[in-house]
C-alpha cells in the first residue's frame, strides 16, 4: 500500500487477536496508533505491543484526547458497538466494526446518518462479504448469469459447550445491565455470517443486501441462557425469494455451513467438508469459485484501501447489514421467549460440558433437505412463532 493508514484497535482480546495477528504477520504494527482495552494483558499479542511501544488506553475518549487515527477497528462486545462507532466517527475516524453492527434498528439509522454527515465509511465485519469469491458470485448474480433467484437455504450445526457461554458476561444475554440491547445468539454471533450472506448475495448492488419482507421463526434453548441456541426460520425477500435458515449449538455433530441457493439457470452450493463454493448450471456446466473461508482477513485490507482512496462506502456497510438486523429483530418479535427443549430429550456430557438435544442433528438436517421448519415435521415439542411483516426501510 502506498501510504500508511493509522489504526486504533478497540478491543484486543477475543476476536481482536485476529486483527493483531494479521498486522503482526504483515509487519504493520507501526500503523497501530494505539489500542483501547480495559484488560490488554489478555491479548495474545500484548508483549509485542509493549515492545513496539504502542500506547494503551482504557477508553476511546482517552485515546482521542492525545491521538488521531484514520480508522478505528472495533472488536468489543456487541452492546458497545453503537457508542464506540459513534465516538470514532465524531473524532474523524473511519470504522471497521465487527458484526453485528448494532442490535438496534434505531441505532443503525443513527450510524448511517452520522457517517454520511462525517463523510466517512463504516464497514461491518461480515467476513464473506469482503471476499473476492463472494464478490465474484455477486457480480454473476447481478449480471444475470444465473437467471432469477428461486429460493435459498442454509444449515449450520456448530456444537458449543458451557465454556462458550462462560467466556463473557454478555454471552447469550438479551440486554446489558443498563438495558442496552445485546441479543447475543446463535444467529447474531457465530453463524450470523451465513444468514447475512443470503441477503447480501441478492443485493441490488455490491454495497447492498436484499430487503427482507417477512419472517417466521422457531427458537429453542438447551443451555441456561436468556436468548436461544437453536433457530429455525423461513422468510421471504421483498422480491419474493423464499429463504430458510437452520442453526444450532445444542447438537453433537459439527456440520456446516451447508448452503444451497437455487436460481433459474444454476444452483449454488457450499458444503463444509468440500470447502468449495460452486455453481452447477442446468446445461451441466460447473463453475468452482473457491472457499471464502480462506479470505476472512480481506475486510481489513479492503478498509485500509478504502481509507487510502478516500472512499466513503465499503462493500459491506450499515446499509448492507440492515437485512440481517431486521431478521434478528423479527426473530425476537416472532418468538419473544425461546422455548426450552423438553427435559426427556435434553442431555449433558460432563466430559465436554456440552448440553445437547437427542436427535436434533437429524431433525434439522431433514428440515434442511425438505425446506421445512421443525414444527412442520410434527415433533410434539415444537412451536412456531408469529409471522412478522417487516416494513420497507428508506435506508436499505
Amino acid at each position: 500500500m502506498e501510504q500508511s493508514v493509522s489504526i486504533v484497535l478497540v478491543g484486543i482480546g477475543g476476536y481482536g487477536n485476529n486483527y493483531l495477528k494479521v498486522l503482526w504477520e504483515e509487519s504493520m504494527f507501526n500503523r497501530i496508533q494505539g489500542v483501547v482495552d480495559i484488560a490488554p494483558e489478555n491479548s495474545d499479542y500484548y508483549e509485542q505491543l509493549k515492545e513496539a511501544d504502542v500506547p494503551v488506553f482504557s477508553s476511546m475518549e482517552a485515546f482521542y484526547e492525545k491521538y488521531e487515527a484514520d480508522m478505528a477497528v472495533i472488536s468489543t462486545p456487541i452492546h458497545f458497538h453503537t457508542a464506540q462507532t459513534i465516538c470514532a466517527l465524531e473524532n474523524g475516524s473511519h470504522v471497521l466494526c465487527e458484526k453485528p453492527m448494532t442490535p438496534s434498528l434505531e441505532d443503525a439509522e443513527k450510524i448511517i446518518r452520522l457517517k454520511q454527515e462525517k463523510n466517512a465509511f463504516v464497514a461491518v465485519g461480515f467476513d464473506w462479504s469482503f471476499s473476492r469469491i463472494i464478490q465474484q458470485v455477486k457480480q454473476d448474480v447481478l449480471s444475470g448469469r444465473f437467471g432469477e433467484a428461486r429460493r435459498m437455504k442454509t444449515l449450520a450445526l456448530w456444537p458449543r459447550t458451557e465454556a462458550y457461554y462462560e467466556r463473557a458476561s454478555w454471552a447469550g444475554k438479551k440486554y446489558a445491565a443498563d438495558r442496552t440491547p445485546i441479543f447475543d445468539s446463535v444467529v447474531n454471533n457465530a453463524t450470523s455470517h451465513f444468514l447475512h450472506n443470503m441477503f447480501y448475495i441478492l443485493g441490488s448492488r455490491a454495497e447492498r443486501s436484499a430487503p427482507l419482507k417477512e419472517l417466521t421463526a422457531e427458537l429453542y434453548r438447551a443451555n441456561d441462557i436468556e436468548t436461544f441456541d437453536t433457530c429455525a426460520l423461513k422468510g421471504e425477500t421483498e422480491d419474493g425469494v423464499p429463504v430458510h435458515f437452520l442453526a444450532s449449538h445444542a447438537v453433537t455433530e459439527e456440520i456446516g455451513p451447508v448452503i444451497r441457493y437455487e436460481f433459474e439457470h444454476a444452483v449454488l452450493t457450499y458444503v463444509h467438508h468440500e470447502q468449495e463454493l460452486k455453481a452447477e448450471f442446468t446445461d451441466g456446466t460447473v463453475v468452482t469459485y473457491g472457499n471464502p473461508e480462506n479470505e476472512r482477513s480481506f475486510k481489513l485490507y479492503h478498509c485500509m484501501e478504502a481509507v487510502q482512496e478516500q472512499r466513503t462506502e465499503t462493500l459491506c456497510g450499515p446499509e448492507a447489514a440492515l437485512s440481517h438486523l431486521h431478521a434478528i429483530n423479527a426473530l425476537h418479535e416472532s418468538v419473544p421467549e425461546a422455548q426450552c427443549f423438553p427435559e426427556e430429550i435434553t442431555k449433558y456430557d460432563p466430559d465436554t460440558r456440552l448440553h445437547y438435544v437427542e436427535g436434533l442433528d437429524e431433525l434439522l438436517k431433514q428440515c434442511y433437505e425438505d425446506w421445512q421448519l421443525p414444527s412442520e415435521k410434527g415433533a410434539t415439542w415444537t412451536k412456531q412463532g408469529r409471522t412478522i411483516s417487516i416494513p420497507a426501510s428508506s435506508l436499505s
